[in-house]
């Protein structure tokens, strides 16, 4: 469903890079970020294929705090990326399918909304990571044309790849009923998308990617959309969605390691975004929030259904006063406030929050 549009605009982002890499030269020591994954890295690529408003957040009140307009990202501002950028120095890094001209060198941002790193996880209706990673070489195919096979090799070699991905491949199977989770243990199912992380990673670094960040599952059963269905409960989460969580970070963790032996240069900053979420769901107060289990965009307990602003299944939706008082704007995204907190503790956290580097230190190396 997703494809025919895609791929058209794909090369019409194909033309502009020619146009755009022609008449630009880079900065000396350039640090570009390109960037990969799902909903909470999309800053738009959703609003540009064919699918349905399920993936998309390109209509009000998605924005309504930073830009006032809805841009296709799922808070009501600025996502974790973004803040990224801004501490890099680098502009806000536009979607990989939105037309115009766009420095395209600062970065590119493949990220889709519902993806997963297994190509069937709401198949049809988004932007797979292995998809995402063959936009990429089309980018690296035109930076090595442009601006020639040194200098190409110099700024993908000191750019920073971050991706967060791995969420969709557990809840779609949940949220859609589905048999994939009933045909594997909970550890193949684990391993199958490490695998396919593996691989793209793997991918990255033979077109000259080194130092990159990832975003590990926060606690997916514990989002206001999974507390929602957990029947007969006020507080309870929904356990296979966090166990899988679990399992998912522990073996990203060695995966990391042992691509760190594996791959020259490989170097890398993983988040502990379970943690930094689990205490502020907990504790909210301490962080400045009024709620950390409730969205502030929604329907239902918690706010749990996917109502906010009224395009989706459920027409009938609330909206809080004040975003900034919550963690979660809609059923499982966290607010622009929450974004900023966590991409700070992705930047400069310390080694028991981000390790074995953190963003700041890998776009110094």
């Amino acid at each position: 469903m997703a494809s025919l549009r895609t791929h058209i605009c794909s090369l019409l982002c194909y033309a502009t890079f020619h146009s755009l890499f022609s008449c630009y030269s880079l900065p000396e020591n350039h640090v570009a970020l390109f960037i990969f994954g799902d909903s909470l890295f999309d800053a738009g690529n959703n609003n540009y294929i064919n699918t349905t408003v399920n993936y998309q957040a390109n209509f009000w009140p998605y924005g309504e705090t930073f830009f006032k307009y809805p841009t296709g990202r799922f808070s009501d501002g600025r996502l974790i990326p973004d803040f990224i950028a801004e501490y890099a120095g680098l502009p806000l890094i536009p979607p990989y399918l939105q037309p115009g001209n766009y420095k395209f060198v600062d970065g590119v941002n493949f990220a889709s909304a519902g993806a997963g790193a297994l190509v069937e996880t709401y198949q049809g209706f988004v932007i797979d990571l292995n998809t995402q990673v063959s936009y990429f070489k089309n980018i690296e195919k035109l930076l090595r044309q442009k601006l020639g096979d040194a200098e190409a090799k110099s700024l993908l070699g000191r750019a920073l790849y971050i991706i967060s991905i791995g969420s969709n491949d557990y809840l779609a199977p949940i949220v859609q009923n589905s048999s994939m989770l009933q045909s594997y243990s909970k550890d193949e199912y684990v391993a199958m998308v490490i695998g396919n992380l593996t691989v793209s990673i793997k991918e990255i670094h033979k077109k000259g990617g080194r130092k990159f960040g990832f975003l590990s599952l926060g606690p997916l059963g514990c989002i206001p959309g999974m507390k929602l269905i957990v029947a007969g409960s006020t507080s309870s989460c929904l356990d296979k969605a966090t166990t899988l969580a679990h399992l998912h970070n522990k073996a990203l963790s060695i995966a990391l390691q042992k691509l760190e032996n594996q791959l020259e240069g490989f170097k890398f900053a993983n988040h502990d975004f379970y943690t930094s979420l689990s205490e502020r769901m907990n504790n909210p107060s301490k962080y400045g929030f009024k709620m950390g289990n409730m969205g502030c965009c929604g329907s239902g307990p918690y706010r749990g259904q996917s109502s906010c602003g009224g395009k989706r299944q459920i027409k009938e939706y609330q909206l809080c006063e004040k975003a900034s008082e919550y963690l979660f704007f809609d059923s499982g995204h966290p607010t622009q406030k929450a974004n900023r907190q966590i991409a700070e503790l992705f930047w400069h956290g310390t080694p028991s929050m981000t390790w074995s580097y953190n963003l700041k230190a890998l776009f110094n190396l």
